[in-house]
């Protein structure tokens, strides 16, 4: 089957970059592992283009009920995991290849329950795997200046330091417990958007949901894991949505492909110059016109593709890759 086939699928959810991820990575074979499985988009790509088995990843048990009406029917060849990509290695090792589509899935932000939505009325939830401390607890209880950080360091809102002090106002007088609720904090301390502008709660709401849900934490360690699991040839392809974690993943890729150089070149190589990573995608793939008309969602999508050497894996500190440092970080 062509490398650029797409997966069955009766539901809404169009999953992002899938044509250029498989062209990228084609051709599919052996085993496969999605570490953030969401609606089963890449999943069914990656059946469907010829891997053997894919081992489904998610932290959302919601992920897997919903699948549960299409997945028998790949038999074996599809494994359901429940778990965390960061833990990826814990789940196989020897993989042919690995899949991260990073952030909140379409079928999360459509679902207002959720509470990741800032145009839907729900309770401020945002928490993926649905427990542990959710987005409400975070703004109903951090400092204002905690909060100003995660809005400026997560979110790249210049507005924190304003939108934090508002926050605070306002709980001070009833606690946020809805999107709304939060939403209308936000554009208070913020012009109207312009036409084509991105609402003007986006940045402050993506900002809470990587907090909650340790997002950046997670990519980095899931990074480490997929040079860990996969094999000398193995494919890492991830898709992101936003600069930091573009960065992150880019800095990560350009590190272990020695794209960075050595501080001195006369100097012999060490196992620490050898390159565990070969780069497929020297710039980052976007959406072309026939997605962008198909799915508006994928216009901030970046796909970034690289293949495992057989120099075995090694560490690399979290601030080389560039991930956000909140005060009081240990990493």
């Amino acid at each position: 089957m062509s490398a650029a086939a797409a997966p069955p699928s009766n539901d809404p959810h169009i999953p992002v970059l899938l044509r250029p991820l498989l062209a990228a990575v084609a051709p599919v074979s052996g085993v496969w592992l999605d570490g953030t499985f969401g609606a089963g988009g890449y999943t069914r790509g990656l059946l469907a283009a010829g891997a053997d088995k894919v081992i489904a990843v998610d932290r959302d048990p919601l992920a897997f009920t919903m699948a549960a009406d299409w997945a028998a029917q790949y038999g074996d060849r599809l494994v359901m995991q429940p778990g965390v990509f960061s833990r990826l290695d814990e789940y196989a090792s020897e993989l042919d290849g690995i899949v991260l589509d990073l952030g909140v899935s379409s079928m999360q932000l459509d679902q207002a329950e959720r509470g990741f939505s800032f145009m839907k009325e729900g309770p401020l939830d945002m928490r993926m795997s649905q427990d542990g401390p959710s987005a409400a607890d975070l703004v109903n209880s951090a400092a204002e200046s905690d909060l100003a950080d995660i809005l400026f360091h997560y979110g790249e809102e210049r507005a924190s330091r304003r939108i934090a002090r508002a926050i605070v106002r306002a709980r001070s007088e009833a606690p946020i417990e809805t999107t709304l609720q939060l939403a209308g904090i936000v554009e208070s301390c913020l012009p109207r958007a312009k036409p084509g502008q991105s609402h003007p709660a986006t940045r402050s709401f993506q900002a809470l949901r990587i907090a909650v849900n340790a997002e950046y934490e997670e990519l980095f360690q899931g990074l480490m894991a997929a040079e860990r699991a996969l094999k000398p040839g193995g494919k890492l392809a991830v898709v992101s949505f936003h600069s930091v974690e573009d960065r992150m993943v880019k800095r990560f890729l350009q590190d272990r492909a020695g794209r960075t150089g050595r501080a001195n070149r006369y100097a012999p190589e060490t196992i620490e110059d050898l390159p565990r990573f070969v780069l497929l995608t020297r710039k980052a793939v976007g959406p072309d016109d026939q997605e962008l008309s198909e799915n508006p969602r994928s216009r901030s999508a970046k796909l970034r593709v690289a293949v495992r050497t057989e120099t075995p894996a090694g560490e690399i500190d979290a601030r080389a890759i560039g991930m956000p440092q909140l005060k009081g970080a240990t990493r």
